[in-house]
């Protein structure tokens, strides 16, 4: 995976909120592409967090700013980066836009449904801007793999999906579950709202839409204020079933696999792994397994950037649109409406299910393979895992 230099020049992008997401995610990523973005400002309530970001960014405190309204008024930031808490995702997107700049922002696209159907709005309101919002499951390279070998039915028809996430939950300093936001959140469902929608996005991305949920919730965990549980059954669109089931306990749990696995016609997908080391393992009716293995992937924050950086510069397609965010957001929010309402509960009221397109697979601007230019390794090996003697 080498890296292109084709960019003609860079954008000025502003960043409003310098908290752990940046550091933590976006930063490594911007970094590695200095030729496509510049930081031009930045904004954040606190000084203190201000000058820790100045100090690993080299960016100047001469454009610092404690309020965002400031930043904006800057001609010369042509894009802002927004990474705060979600109850303001919507108020300072609506905002940068409305001042018009390019926005790419944190998930999830709203602290409800009735939120993040005023989010979708924005795109009609401001057809001439780009709007991302920073969902990095769409660009994840072993999902994307995944999903290529999937559209050329290398387990056949996809019938069943099953899920399994664990994490013991509490606040740890210096990890995302020591912001006291998350410990008693002004959004809906909490952890399954603000992690949920990643796993939600991997669903839709190898499953496509879905059209029916029936969830049920309960809370174990005396740290945050929202349910720690949540199960859904789901109605895929294309006719698979599913079921997924989410765990965030205050109690330490033993070794979680937190596989996904994929059950078709003509073999079993398993996507296992974390962080920048990822596999996927195709198990075929033969006994033979393919294992796909990435190593030193970013989790796609790279190229969520780039996706952003070419619908600037050359109006490429946003793969992660308010609208295809909203629809992540949506399955969790159903299936919390169906854990209080004890029943089976829609996506949408029409009864082919949701209007929205699946996700498209996205691929670098001008790319002949998934890969080019993108950072990390990919291998791929053939084993037997099942004896035909």
């Amino acid at each position: 995976m080498n890296h292109r230099h084709d960019a003609p020049r860079s954008v000025r992008l502003g960043v409003i909120g310098t908290g752990l997401a940046v550091e933590q995610l976006h930063w490594p990523a911007l970094v590695r592409m200095p030729e496509r973005f510049t930081i031009a400002a930045f904004a954040n309530h606190s000084r203190p967090k201000a000058e820790h970001f100045a100090g690993y960014s080299g960016a100047s405190m001469a454009d610092y700013y404690a309020d965002y309204h400031d930043l904006l008024r800057r001609d010369d930031v042509e894009a802002v980066l927004i990474s705060l808490p979600i109850p303001l995702n919507y108020r300072v997107t609506r905002d940068c836009l409305a001042a018009g700049k390019h926005v790419i922002c944190e998930k999830p696209a709203g602290v409800d449904e009735a939120e993040g159907r005023a989010f979708v709005a924005l795109q009609t309101e401001y057809p001439d801007r780009t709007a991302l919002i920073a969902e990095n499951c769409f660009y994840r390279d072993d999902l994307r793999l995944a999903r290529s070998l999937l559209d050329a039915d290398t387990i056949g028809r996809v019938h069943l999906m099953t899920w399994r996430m664990v994490n013991q939950t509490v606040p740890v300093p210096g990890r995302f579950s020591s912001t006291p936001w998350r410990h008693h959140p002004a959004y809906r469902g909490g952890a399954h709202l603000d992690g949920g929608v990643h796993h939600t996005a991997q669903m839709r991305m190898l499953c496509g839409n879905v059209r029916q949920v029936n969830g049920a919730i309960q809370s174990a965990n005396a740290t945050i204020d929202a349910p720690s549980d949540l199960t859904l059954t789901l109605w895929f669109a294309d006719g698979a079933i599913g079921t997924y089931a989410a765990c965030y306990p205050d109690i330490p749990v033993p070794p979680e696999s937190n596989e996904m696995r994929l059950y078709g016609t003509a073999g079993v997908m398993a996507l296992s792994g974390q962080g920048s080391s990822r596999q996927i393992a195709i198990y075929r009716p033969d006994g033979n397994v393919e294992e796909h293995r990435f190593e030193g992937i970013d989790s796609g924050y790279y190229s969520e950037f780039l996706n952003f950086y070419e619908a600037i510069m050359h109006d490429a397609p946003v793969v992660a649109t308010i609208e295809q965010n909203f629809q992540n957001m949506l399955i969790v929010v159903r299936g919390l409406d169906s854990a209080e309402q004890g029943r089976v509960v829609a996506l949408d009221d029409a009864p082919d299910g949701p209007a929205v397109a699946d996700v498209p697979l996205w691929r670098p601007q001008g790319a002949s393979g998934l890969f080019d230019g993108l950072p990390g390794q990919y291998t791929a090996h053939t084993r037997q895992w099942m004896n035909q003697g």
